[in-house]
């Protein structure tokens, strides 16, 4: 009888930050975190491109950057179950709290190597992948899904009951199908019927934009705890909002120049990892989300995705700046 999987404490109505391929780099899950975030799990990294590389990868350390107080769960993808559990086993000693398996990225270069939502498809084969991570890992493993493939194929209930007997100690739930991608609405019955009749922790995932979202989907689904992808694109501050909303507190959204100040002091601790001409880069999407609403922001989001420096980003956005004052952002 093997030893009993390590388990992870997830206190009610905790929140997470997403992983999100391109945006959950160290300093975003940082700012995260000091508005709020109990949890981060970062940039999903291919098991097969680790295990099989004879040094790693600058960009698999950089994700080894977790900043004080980070309570941040690795994430890895793949779908040979050997590599994905030397993958575990490698990292398990590493700055994290846990090891995250994606089973629902729907991105077409992820499914059609059978990676990700693909093993939606093949439960079996996932079963067994989590099974090897499980054996493998000294940290808590936990799983995030989706529904099904498509609405034929829906297999979050049997495959969730089966990854809880084999030792997976927390599941997120995306309620949409790989089909859906990320359109339509997520389906939050969905992650009740899950969170019902499992007894580790279920976390609801999908259109949670506001504090108010987020309290919707707790009291609708009996989730343990909320994690939020998209809504944090340029908007760090929602874990601030939702923490308020769970306090039955009123929010005040941060001035124009807080925003704006975030998403310069997110462009230099990039830059300070990574490097200007590559952060700069990474950082133009970003730019864009922070900006979206104000005045002027059209206009803007044309200079900073031409921008090629941080000094360049400074100017762009000390001018949006001018253009709102400090109005709510």
């Amino acid at each position: 009888m093997r030893p009993e999987a390590p388990k992870l404490v997830v206190p009610q109505n905790a929140l997470f930050l997403a992983p999100m391929a391109g945006v959950t780099d160290a300093p975003f899950r940082a700012l995260c975190v000091s508005q709020g975030a109990d949890f981060t799990v970062t940039e999903m990294v291919s098991a097969k491109g680790v295990v099989l590389c004879p040094k790693e990868r600058e960009e698999v350390a950089w994700l080894k950057a977790v900043s004080q107080g980070e309570r941040a769960l690795l994430q890895i993808f793949g779908s040979d179950p050997q590599i994905m559990a030397e993958m575990a086993a490698r990292n398990g000693g590493g700055p994290y709290v846990g090891i995250d398996i994606n089973m629902g990225c729907p991105a077409p270069k992820i499914v059609s190597g059978g990676d990700g939502s693909a093993l939606l498809k093949n439960p079996e084969l996932a079963l067994r992948v989590a099974e090897s991570v499980v054996k493998a890992s000294p940290l808590p493993v936990s799983v995030k899904m989706r529904l099904g493939w498509d609405e034929e194929r829906l297999v979050y209930m049997e495959l969730g009951k089966a990854l809880q007997a084999a030792g997976v100690s927390m599941i997120t739930l995306h309620a949409r199908t790989r089909n859906q991608m990320y359109g339509g609405h997520a389906d939050w019955d969905a992650i009740g019927r899950l969170a019902g009749s499992l007894s580790i922790p279920v976390v609801g995932n999908g259109d949670v934009l506001s504090g108010q979202d987020a309290l919707d989907l707790l009291r609708r689904t009996g989730c343990r705890a909320v994690m939020v992808g998209r809504g944090a694109m340029g908007n760090p501050f929602i874990f601030a909002e939702i923490k308020a909303a769970l306090r039955a507190e009123s929010y005040a959204r941060p001035a124009v120049r807080v925003r704006l100040a975030t998403a310069l002091a997110q462009a230099q601790a990039l830059a300070a990892q990574k490097g200007e001409g590559l952060a700069v880069r990474e950082m133009r999407k970003h730019m864009a989300w922070y900006t979206k609403g104000l005045r002027g922001s059209a206009q803007a989001r044309v200079r900073l995705n031409r921008a090629e420096s941080l000094k360049a980003f400074e100017e762009i956005l000390l001018q949006v700046w001018q253009e709102n004052g400090d109005d709510a952002g």
